[in-house]
């Protein structure tokens, strides 16, 4: 992390009040398009500093409610797709970790006199915490979240999973029967939730499939440059005993030679 970003993450542990000072006085001791960009940087809301607080200075339980959200999106994901999962269990999980955080976040609020909105609190919580991947900049939340609707994934039947293409139709199908068939406005408000919900698992599962070819990216290159220290090694290994066989065989030479020199001045002396 460069010695600008550390300082911008100093930016949003900083009590709320203090945040456009400190922001200010941050931009003024930089200069170009660093400078403006702190400059650019927004204010949290009141909710957003609270949950940034948690990152900061509770983040246990923000690791715990990461990983129960990525819990309750992989059980619901494979009820979708007919395996196994335990989603009332994930999603009771999942609940107590946004409570666990909103009791966090109201406690670290306390001291600057802040009284975020418990509701608000856990509503982007749950969002941030259900979403299909990583914020760019954990702990620098300027806004509210809203969650996406996935929670209406808990109550789907199971069934064989369908791809993005085949979601979106069938929510476009779902739309169309609301639409017109208002006879039937249950049925057809059950197909368009069940609908949405496919489509977004189907966004979810493209999502991840997004993150794991980005990962086996990164461990491709990552191998090749281990190759390459290995390949360069290698070389320089080489080298050396090139250069170490060169040397024995000069060596030799010179042994060579003298042991001649030797020779024949001893043969000098023995003539004489």
């Amino acid at each position: 992390m460069s010695a600008l970003e550390a300082k911008i993450d100093d930016l949003y542990r900083q009590p709320l009040n203090d945040f456009t000072s400190a922001r200010n006085a941050l931009a003024k001791s930089l200069t170009g398009a660093d400078a403006q960009r702190v400059r650019a940087l927004a204010k949290p809301t009141v909710v957003p500093w609270a949950v940034n607080q948690v990152y900061w200075r509770a983040r246990a339980a923000y690791d715990r409610l990461m990983k129960s959200g990525e819990r309750l999106l992989t059980a619901q994901i494979a009820a979708l797709e007919g395996r196994p999962a335990d989603v009332r269990a994930a999603s009771e999980a999942h609940r107590r970790a946004i409570a666990d955080a909103v009791a966090e976040a109201e406690r670290l609020a306390a001291p600057a006199g802040s009284k975020p909105s418990p509701d608000a609190l856990a509503r982007t919580l749950e969002a941030l915490s259900l979403a299909t991947s990583a914020p760019a900049a954990p702990g620098r939340l300027t806004g509210a979240l809203q969650p996406a609707g996935f929670e209406a994934l808990a109550g789907i039947t199971p069934k064989a999973a369908s791809g993005p293409a085949d979601a979106g139709h069938y929510r476009q199908h779902a739309e169309t029967a609301h639409r017109k068939d208002t006879g039937g406005v249950g049925q057809a408000d059950r197909d368009l939730k069940r609908a949405r919900a496919e489509e977004e698992a189907a966004r979810v599962r493209a999502a991840a499939s997004v993150r794991q070819a980005r990962k086996r990216d990164a461990e491709l290159k990552s191998a090749d440059a281990a190759v390459a220290r290995a390949e360069a090694a290698e070389r320089l290994a080489r080298a050396s005993w090139e250069r170490a066989h060169d040397e024995l065989l000069e060596a030799r030479r010179k042994r060579s030679e003298l042991k001649s020199e030797v020779s024949k001045s001893e043969v000098s002396k023995s003539e004489v």
